[in-house]
């Protein structure tokens, strides 16, 4: 028995979070702020960053202001730059760790090998790569960029030079005077190539899909920016109110209106052509769907780095590799001495989801087959007291997923407040919540049916959005401030309460009041 009193040679705790990135970090500052310090942060890696730990790549930087993605309670006055680096904002989620005490609560290097629903002690078991634990509640705060995804392109294991991927960066391997290809044209390519086509030989992008791509209006924040700031923090909080308010006013855009993008779409094109003067090229890179259906992208440094002389441009995916050439769906033939990666993430596909056994024995895999979704973005049919932060269709097209995540912090919260209430607070808790699966699937039709008018589902694009059915999983039609009124609250009637009797007992289910809200009057605004 361990000290908990729990069997097994596993150490117990109340919460389980899973990663230590924005997510994991908000989710125990939140913890601790409920007055919960029995839980552990089970990080794979040796430090806290998540996302903005292993993207190092030349030019990383966010493309939302930094006012706006930070947490609202531990705001930073001295943001160096306006769209902050990466080592600026892998400093502040360390400054935070530190500032709330989080040190003691996080376990490096222990990756989830697998999670288990224990449906006779009513708890997590938890195998990790340097421990076991039970827990109580997980909460899984992974992330949706945090497993790289490459290619299986033929030829690919037989190429002679330098592959990585740019959530990898080889920062061992020296690309002056190098012949290198970049694969993609997302977030992080447009990045990296203007961040080291000096230093290349000859760099060459092979584009698929060629990307919206708005100037970004960067800029250092001066001293006297700080100083304020910091002396009269309600400027500060000023600063973020009107960050959010214009993102606010640009959803409906998006998500009811995508006619309306054309004019950002004329934006967008006089972007190009101030830079882009040959019109071959020009018409090579000006995209064929409605500006916003897949991410818009913000450079200023993106298209003077395609008009240089050393770097080419292949309008076209890469199909095969032959030894050091790469051939393009074209046909196109280039030889290389390093391949970059820049092809996302496993998002509609997390692999976190194949370590999840839940309450019938199926991975979470299994039962996300046809689909990602959760009960609000949380909670997912036949996982008790389990919730993922940054789940099924709570990413955003045009603001701040922090303001998600603290959304979803609140949801937290009261979960566990709730499962206080019905008993299942103390160590060994033997009260479980279970997301009613009419719930969840009331919910999925909710947001789907939003999702149709979308400019994200009607733009003309296949994006990462998208899962393998087509359906839209990953992006919230909404105001983030619709998303926070649908989640300050657990609505019971939404779950079935689950408790153990004693424990030699099996568990016995106890069903919560049968009105359940719907889905569409619970976010406070109806379909459109």
């Amino acid at each position: 028995m361990d000290g908990h009193g729990h069997g097994h040679g596993r150490e117990h705790v109340r919460v389980a979070v899973i990663g230590s990135g924005f997510g994991g970090l908000g989710a125990a500052v939140r913890l601790r702020r409920e007055g919960i310090t029995d839980f552990v942060v089970l990080e794979r890696a040796d430090s806290v960053g998540g996302t903005w730990r292993d993207n190092s790549y030349p030019g990383c930087a966010c493309d939302v202001p930094s006012h706006l993605y930070s947490f609202s309670f531990a705001p930073n006055p001295d943001w160096p730059r306006t769209f902050s680096g990466q080592p600026a904002i892998r400093a502040y989620l360390e400054h935070v760790a530190d500032t709330f005490g989080l040190r003691p609560h996080i376990r490096f290097g222990h990756e989830v090998l697998m999670m288990r629903w224990d449906t006779e002690e009513l708890h997590w078991e938890i195998d990790t790569s340097a421990g076991a634990f039970t827990a109580d509640v997980v909460v899984s705060a992974t992330g949706p960029l945090s497993d790289p995804k490459t290619p299986d392109v033929p030829g690919l294991d037989a190429f002679p030079g330098k592959v990585f991927h740019s959530a990898r960066w080889d920062h061992d391997y020296d690309l002056s005077g190098k012949r290198v290809a970049m694969i993609g044209t997302g977030a992080s390519a447009i990045q990296i190539v203007p961040a080291i086509a000096p230093r290349t030989q000859r760099l060459t992008l092979f584009q698929r899909t060629p990307p919206w791509v708005m100037p970004r209006t960067d800029r250092a924040i001066s001293s006297l920016e700080r100083r304020l700031h910091r002396q009269l923090p309600f400027t500060q909080a000023a600063r973020r109110g009107l960050l959010w308010g214009i993102r606010e006013l640009q959803v409906s855009a998006f998500t009811k209106r995508p006619n309306q993008l054309g004019l950002i779409e004329s934006l967008a094109k006089a972007n190009m052509a101030r830079s882009i003067k040959d019109p071959v090229l020009r018409a090579r890179l000006t995209p064929s769907y409605r500006i916003g259906c897949k991410r818009i992208l913000l450079s200023s440094e993106y298209y003077p780095a395609l008009a240089r002389p050393d770097v080419d441009l292949v309008a076209s995916g890469l199909k095969e590799i032959r030894g050091s050439v790469l051939v393009a769906e074209d046909g196109t033939e280039t030889e290389v001495d390093a391949i970059i990666f820049g092809t996302g993430f496993h998002v509609t596909d997390m692999p976190i989801a194949d370590r999840v056994v839940g309450a019938d024995g199926q991975t979470l895999a299994d039962t996300w087959k046809g689909g990602m979704q959760a009960l609000r973005g949380a909670t997912a049919a036949g996982f008790p007291n389990w919730m993922t932060i940054i789940g099924p269709n709570t990413g955003l097209g045009n603001s701040s997923m922090i303001l998600m995540i603290e959304s979803q912090l609140n949801y937290m919260a009261d979960y566990l407040r709730q499962l206080s209430l019905l008993g299942g607070g103390g160590r060994g808790g033997r009260t479980a919540l279970a997301a009613r699966p009419s719930a969840v699937n009331q919910w999925n039709r909710h947001v789907q049916a939003r999702m149709e008018r979308t400019v994200w589902n009607t733009g003309g694009c296949t994006s990462w959005y998208l899962d393998a059915q087509g359906r839209n999983t990953t992006v919230w039609p909404g105001t983030t401030g619709e998303f926070r009124r649908s989640t300050l609250t657990v609505d019971l009637a939404e779950y079935e309460v689950v408790r153990g009797r004693a424990r030699e007992d099996r568990p016995a289910r106890v069903p919560a009041p049968a009105a359940a809200t719907t889905a569409a009057a619970a976010d406070g605004e109806g379909a459109e």
